[in-house]
């Protein structure tokens, strides 16, 4: 094995013969199952669902290598005696019956982190509470442009642990990383990226504090030499310089920094010392929406080291976005549809709002994640001419936006329908010649689908069958 990659033949020289438990037969963990299987270590997953909730494929490999399965609730029971545990985003790391595993001396990691420690090429990873996933595939596509071999991962892409044996010195890797990636996290990327930050998950979080804390840990084991790149429009994102241990570089839709990425009059502009040198002009773009400007922003700054601009150029022009993010799906009688599944949560859907200049037909409502809906009432009642909802969320969403109707003296027609296809056929109904049907649930999907891909997908078929 080359010498760039010792830090993974050390690895797997540890794991042979080693008890390993994976926690969670998500999509992360599932290639480790033939990874580890090769090595020799001997394994045990764990999982909450019950066995015939499990993959199927996944469980006749796990049969054929003669590995153990512990399913239910209290699955966890189980875990003892083991020398690493591989924990999926979803389960927490303070779990007790983790804590006291790492108490009795096992490691405790993820295949992301395990990725990140024993890469040898350079890693680019952006984190965020909106805007992450089309900030990532955008730096991605930068970097292709240059000729760069680049891998995807993290919350997009592939799982990329079992591929750190192809990387080179030279490659780069882009990551997505959530919260619950980062909680536990002990190293950083090279380059550093959060494109803001605001109140998620605090269903699974114990407070907006953790998930704050985790967000930073994404730039907390940077050295000098490493970039970190911030949103100064976002007041939290904006005081991280403070600890920042490497360059930091700003970016702005609202202020004319004196360095930095900043878009100023629809112009993006690199700013140097407060001399200002034009890059592109918005209307050469195909992605919609205002949040999108911000995006690019994000993604030039992230690769200005690495990257020259007319090559950055080249590649935003190309870009066209990321499904289930504004994404147009059809014409019917002069009403333009689109897909914003990604929409999980209030801001998300501010973002989609302010996309259009016409007036929007929006679907929403979904999973309660215990966010606070007072702050898409306004943009609802300036933007919308019917409100329709569904799911655990419809009840919040409508009481926050009655309160701003009487507030401004305004009236718009709001349909309750309890399911997805019965707001489909509402809004069929209801949409007027040039108005924009937009499904953008503002709330998580996991009340009536698997994630907000599956709701999204399922929300196209049926806008097709019209």
């Amino acid at each position: 094995m080359e010498l760039e990659n010792r830090k993974l033949q050390e690895f797997e020289n540890y794991l042979k013969g080693k008890k390993v438990a994976i926690i969670g037969l998500g999509i992360s963990n599932i290639p480790l199952l033939d990874y580890f299987y090769k090595l020799g270590a001997e394994v045990s997953i764990f999982d909450k669902r019950p066995k015939e909730a499990l993959d199927k494929e996944a469980m006749n490999k796990i049969q054929n290598y003669h590995f153990i399965v512990y399913a239910g609730e209290d699955s966890l029971m189980n875990l003892q005696g083991f020398s690493m545990i591989f924990r999926s985003p979803s389960c927490r790391p303070d779990t007790p019956e983790i804590v006291a595993e790492v108490e009795k001396g096992a490691i405790l990691t993820s295949e992301i982190e395990m990725l990140m420690q024993t890469c040898p090429g350079t890693i680019i990873g952006i984190t965020g509470s909106d805007g992450k996933t089309t900030t990532t595939n955008l730096i991605y596509q930068i970097l292709k442009e240059k000729g760069y071999r680049c891998y995807l991962g993290g919350n997009v892409g592939i799982p990329l642990f079992t591929k750190v044996a192809q990387m080179k010195k030279e490659d780069m890797v882009v990551l997505e990383l959530s919260s619950f990636q980062l909680i536990d996290m002990q190293i950083s990327p090279h380059i550093s990226v959060i494109t803001n930050i605001s109140p998620n998950h605090l269903d699974i979080h114990k407070s907006y504090e953790e998930y704050i804390e985790a967000k930073k840990n994404i730039f907390k084991y940077q050295n000098e030499d490493d970039i970190l790149v911030l949103n100064f429009d976002n007041e939290i994102t904006k005081t991280m310089k403070k600890k920042a241990k490497g360059k930091v570089i700003y970016f702005s839709k609202t202020q004319k920094l004196e360095n930095g990425i900043i878009c100023d009059n629809n112009i993006i502009k690199s700013c140097t010392d407060n001399i200002r040198r034009h890059i592109l002009n918005v209307k050469d773009i195909l992605l919609r929406g205002k949040h999108n400007y911000e995006n690019i922003c994000t993604a030039i700054a992230a690769t200005a080291s690495l990257v020259e601009p007319e090559i950055q150029i080249q590649a935003i022009k190309k870009f066209q976005g990321v499904e289930h993010r504004l994404e147009f799906i059809r014409e019917i009688n002069n009403t333009k549809w689109y897909n914003d599944s990604i929409g999980t949560s209030p801001t998300r859907t501010i973002a989609g709002l302010n996309a259009f200049d016409e007036k929007i037909v929006l679907i929403a409502g979904g999973y309660d994640k215990h966010l606070d809906y007072t702050p898409i009432a306004k943009p609802i009642v300036d933007h919308v001419s019917s409100l329709i909802l569904m799911g655990a969320t419809a009840p919040k969403i409508e009481e926050a936006v009655k309160l701003e109707l009487k507030k401004q003296g305004k009236q718009i027609p709001i349909y309750h329908c309890s399911s997805l296809k019965e707001t489909v056929d509402k809004a069929y109904e209801i949409a007027k010649k040039d108005e924009i049907v937009l499904f953008s649930p503002a709330s998580a999907s996991f009340d009536m689908f698997k994630n907000f891909e599956d709701r999204g997908n399922q929300f196209k078929e049926l806008v097709k069958k019209i």
